[in-house]
């Protein structure tokens, strides 16, 4: 039975959007469900927002667009009304019921949080649980951190084919951690070791890697396979490899796309696809990002033969 949470569609209905909005979602975190919803709406009818479902989770919102004069509710009644501005952001308590009134344009992202994932980030860093977030009314924090991810992980909600899991994966658990120490008082433990994988667990992360270059893999497979946690693998990864799990499959795709393109015939199009990439645009972004010309430019480069760039 599929437990949906405060994002997607349900988050689209508590804001009265016609469409269900754009969400990521990951699973990294005891297979708690964590997610990031883009919603806007540039012409709303006004009204008081629905109610989203008791529940023991949060919403973390980052603001994309001043909202003046925001009336704020819970429990059923107006407590107050506050400016919030672009780029702040607000925590809420889904146990409380937190509704606002919509009678002006509005574009934000809010991250679902559940306590599952908290409590998995304090199991994970060996620290107590997390009692209570900082979830104050009308109280917003510039956090540089959360605006870091959230832009991150806006090209992915623009355009969901292309998403790379693992980075998806990745950020959400940076973005959960970051929340439960900032705002939950989970105290950062001392790492004992910076040691990174061992040679065997090294070649078995990569050869699961490559073996999927299109990134169905999540993080949370590759580290219960190795008998680790999610965060543990993640950082000594890094510390094996030098680069995280997302990064590094990056890297693999446009050397995969370098040895296709020794081909002299075969399409851009489907080296794309083979490479794992959604598509030529996708390729093309990418490639021309990390190489620094597109792949047509390089391919001729490669190939000895004059000609403009693609």
């Amino acid at each position: 039975m599929t437990r949906a949470g405060a994002y997607g569609q349900k988050l689209g209905q508590f804001l009265h959007l016609k469409d269900a909005p754009p969400s990521l979602v990951t699973r990294s975190l005891r297979s708690t469900e964590l997610a990031v919803t883009e919603t806007r709406n540039d012409n709303p009818v006004s009204g008081l927002s629905g109610s989203l479902a008791a529940e023991d989770a949060f919403l973390v919102s980052l603001k994309l667009h001043d909202y003046p004069a925001c009336e704020l509710w819970e429990r059923g009644k107006c407590l107050m009304t506050a400016d919030v501005r672009a780029g702040t952001t607000y925590l809420y308590d889904l146990k409380r019921d937190p509704r606002y009134v919509i009678d002006k344009p509005f574009h934000s992202l809010f991250f679902y949080i559940p306590r599952s994932a908290l409590d998995g980030i304090s199991e994970q860093s060996g620290r107590p649980r997390v009692d209570e977030l900082d979830c104050r009314t009308g109280v917003g924090h510039d956090d540089a951190i959360v605006r870091h991810i959230g832009a991150s992980l806006q090209q992915g909600l623009r355009r969901p084919g292309e998403a790379n899991q693992l980075f998806i994966d990745h950020m959400m658990l940076a973005l959960t951690a970051h929340v439960a120490q900032t705002y939950g008082g989970l105290h950062r433990a001392a790492e004992p070791s910076r040691g990174g994988l061992a040679p065997w667990q090294v070649k078995r992360a990569c050869d699961r890697l490559e073996s999927d270059l299109g990134s169905t893999l999540s993080l949370q497979a590759i580290a219960a396979e190795l008998g680790l946690s999610v965060s543990h693998f993640s950082r000594a990864f890094r510390v094996s490899t030098g680069l995280p799990p997302h990064q590094w499959l990056l890297q693999q795709r446009v050397k995969a796309a370098k040895q296709l393109m020794s081909v002299r015939d075969l399409p851009l199009s489907e080296i794309a696809i083979s490479a794992g990439f959604a598509n030529q645009s996708h390729f093309t972004r990418v490639f021309s990002a990390v190489v620094g010309v597109s792949p047509g430019a390089w391919r001729r480069e490669a190939q000895g033969a004059p000609g403009s760039g693609a």
